[in-house]
């Protein structure tokens, strides 16, 4: 996938100021913003990913690295708290556009280190655990050092079997980490009843097997049995080929997309390769002619952000389920 590129390291002339801007002694505190923070719930521990953090109030200066976060972000009305944004995999989704154009793109995919510190930051959240590279520079310990909390979007270490419970609960710790509890509220109860809206009008349906074309050439890279991509398709009335494999994504033969027979192939969508290529070399390799899918040239497509741990997610259920069973979707 795109979003493994490194960025170059420069010399940490920043750090410095970071550490001063950051790091506030607890003796220092204005009376006035502990009352508030007391208020809000403050103090709030929370354990990301291993990483125990004690917030004293809600972080004021963020930056987010992956579409997927920065999206949850914007979700819950936090525009204002942030500084900087970095690697988009697609364009965000309209009701986001007008507060994504306000807060600057720091970097076209991952920033340096230096990059971030230059912002000022008091946070840093990320989508992917590329996004803390520690060769790169941008360990979750090195933003430690220098006073700046962190976040890692839990789908990169979470071993829960119920991956929607998982972004429930991920929504829910941001919330409370920036003391918009009651908005993360108000978005996972909706969030459950379009859930349950979309899987009643699927109920009596039989699964459809389905296997997931990200991309390559010699092996196939697809969606495995962990993470939310797998449930989205099994919330959407499908049946992932792949759900044996032990990852979130992971590479698998040719050989074992034939063996498996899918009926319909989901497509994700993003980068430099389009939609139409990526059919044309499905449709065009003759080792594919028999698989059922390939034959009735059965395809769904999903914008790569759709298929992450992020606020699309319920309304990607109801649009691919849209796509594998349209006549049931639709009545």
């Amino acid at each position: 996938m795109s979003r493994r590129t490194p960025a170059l390291i420069a010399a940490a002339v920043l750090l410095p100021l970071a550490l001063t801007a950051c790091s506030t002694p607890e003796g220092d505190e204005p009376t006035g913003n502990k009352a508030a923070a007391k208020s809000d719930g403050f103090p709030y521990t929370v354990t990301n990913c291993g990483v125990t953090t004690t917030y004293k109030a809600p972080p004021k200066r963020v930056v987010t690295m992956n579409q997927h976060v920065t999206e949850i972000m914007l979700e819950l009305g936090l525009t204002k708290s942030l500084v900087g944004t970095a690697y988009l995999d697609d364009k965000v989704l309209p009701k986001y556009a007008k507060d994504y154009a306000s807060v600057p793109v720091i970097a076209k995919e991952y920033p340096s280190y230096e990059q971030v510190l230059a912002t000022n930051p008091d946070f840093v959240y990320g989508g992917y655990s590329s996004a803390f590279t520690a060769g790169d520079g941008r360990g979750r310990e090195a933003f430690k050092k220098a006073g700046i909390e962190t976040r890692l979007n839990t789908e990169s270490c979470a071993e829960a079997d119920t991956p929607m419970e998982t972004l429930y609960e991920e929504i829910r710790e941001v919330g409370r980490t920036f003391g918009v509890t009651d908005r993360a509220e108000a978005w996972i109860k909706q969030a459950k009843a379009d859930n349950a809206a979309t899987a009643k009008k699927l109920k009596d349906l039989k699964a459809l097997p389905v296997f997931v074309y990200d991309s390559g050439d010699k092996t196939a890279f697809t969606a495995g049995g962990k993470g939310i991509g797998n449930e989205l398709i099994t919330r959407a009335g499908g049946t992932n080929i792949f759900a044996d494999l032990d990852k979130s994504f992971g590479d698998a033969s040719w050989e074992n997309v034939v063996a498996r027979k899918p009926e319909a192939i989901v497509i994700y969508d993003y980068g430099a390769t389009t939609v139409a290529q990526k059919k044309k070399r499905l449709l065009d390799d003759p080792a594919l002619k028999d698989v059922p899918a390939i034959k009735n040239k059965r395809f769904a497509v999903m914008p790569l952000s759709d298929a992450v741990l992020g606020v699309r997610v319920p309304a990607a259920v109801e649009k691919l389920a849209a796509q594998l069973h349209p006549a049931a979707t639709t009545s």
